[in-house]
């Protein structure tokens, strides 16, 4: 006869048996890289297999992330498992620190070094004579070549004070909703946690479609691409890459409060809202540096 199915004990360290999901992951990841890469080689495949692979990564994050939530709702993991998930997101938002730090690093590279350097300022002049002969760099700047969609490689800025400044106000405010949140999910105060949560995310895609608005006006405006040098590849991928972190932010806040409103969290025990608080709170000072550093000074 055979045994039944025994009920994981709480007390110990919970460990999953039998798990698809990382063997579906890791054929998910190879199927998303493969056709990234194949699209920028302009393989007609590449296209396809890009979206097949960003369709799979949806799939696996709804399915895995279903499963860990359903074993957590059957309270079979423990404290253990709780400092787990904290010591991972802890790790994950490091990786992210790093990631725009080296971004942040290649802005300060370009304006503090390379420019002075090609500029032939001080004791560099044979940099400006071999290289770069009458070169006279000053930020924001595309380059020697003058690189840009316009004839002349011509470019304009965004203004600090219009959109970025607006986009500023909501993320600092979307801080402050949700931390109200928080400190409402562990008084127990159910109704404004709903509120002030959903609050959070309405407020984190209202800064992703004014910064969409930007984005469409330096292109078509502005003079203002990817391509346009040195000062329109470094805003690119400092802005595009925090719009992507917030976008990713809003629709986890969005789970987390279908969550909330399926009455999952108590005041004890509700991890999950406090790693993308985690995140969030990250998102936040991130902006705060890209507004000083990229569109400010």
């Amino acid at each position: 006869m055979a045994n039944a199915p025994s009920t994981p004990d709480s007390s110990k360290y919970y460990v999953p048996h039998g798990s698809p999901w990382p063997f579906f992951g890791s054929i998910t990841l190879f199927i998303l890289m493969s056709g990234a890469a194949l699209t920028l080689e302009h393989a007609g495949i590449g296209p396809v297999l890009l979206t097949a692979g960003l369709l799979l990564l949806f799939a696996l994050f709804f399915f895995w992330f279903g499963t860990v939530i359903r074993e957590n709702q059957a309270g079979i993991y423990n404290l253990q498992v709780d400092r787990s998930f904290r010591m991972g997101m802890s790790w994950f938002i490091f990786s992210e620190v790093m990631f725009f730090a080296a971004f942040f690093g290649a802005l300060f590279y370009a304006r503090q070094l390379s420019l002075p350097w090609l500029s032939g300022e001080g004791a560099k002049h044979m940099t400006n004579v071999l290289l770069w002969k009458g070169f006279e760099g000053g930020w924001p700047s595309n380059g020697p070549l003058a690189l840009g969609p316009r004839e002349n490689g011509s470019f304009e800025t965004i203004p600090a004070l219009g959109v970025p400044l607006v986009n500023t106000a909501i993320l600092l405010s979307s801080g402050v909703t949700i931390t109200i949140a928080h400190h409402a999910l562990r008084a127990g105060h159910r109704g404004i946690l709903k509120l002030f949560l959903a609050l959070t995310f309405i407020l984190g895609f209202v800064f992703v479609y004014l910064q969409a608005g930007e984005y469409h006006h330096a292109y078509t405006e502005l003079g203002l691409t990817l391509g346009t040098g040195i000062y329109g590849s470094t805003f690119f991928m400092l802005t595009g890459f925090h719009g992507f972190h917030v976008t990713v932010g809003a629709i986890m806040l969005t789970v987390i409060w279908l969550r909330v409103m399926s009455g999952h969290f108590t005041p004890a025990r509700h991890f999950a809202f406090e790693g993308v608080a985690w995140y969030w709170h990250f998102v936040d000072v991130v902006w705060l540096g890209l507004y000083i550093f990229v569109y400010w000074l």
